[in-house]
């Protein structure tokens, strides 16, 4: 029997330089249901301490159902690290340039998400180029609730 060794306990998908990279190609994220474990988790992290994100009683007196997730509180499941993404660029990754997104549709206490990442943009350089990633989320009710972008500088193959 060989001894553990926790450096090879790891997911290694192959390596991906810039030109590996298609359009239309897509990284889902496992889709998350949206506890009150997350939401007050979310709290900690924000800091942000309004009614409307950890008081269901004042939710529904505003006519919501549940208590209503911060924008960022979905849009941080679009994190690139929850998926597969970051695995693939490990040794040619430069760095995460810039973020945009949109708010749709409310989401709830219960709700379950579905996060995805998909290559819209494939911009060349001379020795790296620049990913850009739609990102989206969409309900348990097939709703999208969250559309926008990323961009990441990534290595051109080494020759």
């Amino acid at each position: 029997m060989t001894e553990f060794d926790p450096t090879q306990h790891r997911m290694v998908p192959a390596q991906r330089w810039f030109e590996d990279f298609v359009l239309g190609e897509r990284f889902v994220i496992p889709s998350r249901t949206q506890t009150s474990a997350v939401f007050a988790a979310f709290q900690t992290a924000s800091g942000d301490t309004h009614p409307i994100h950890y008081d269901v009683e004042y939710c529904r007196t505003r006519g919501m159902p549940d208590l209503l997730a911060h924008g960022f509180q979905t849009l941080v499941h679009t994190a690139p690290g929850a998926g597969l993404f970051p695995y693939v660029v490990e040794e040619s990754l430069i760095g995460f340039l810039e973020q945009s997104s949109k708010f749709l549709k409310p989401v709830y206490a219960g709700d379950t998400i579905y996060p995805a990442l998909e290559v819209i943009e494939l911009a060349p350089g001379r020795s790296t180029g620049v990913v850009t990633l739609r990102s989206t989320v969409h309900n348990q009710r097939r709703e999208l609730v969250l559309e926008g972008m990323q961009k990441f500088l990534v290595l051109r193959r080494p020759e």
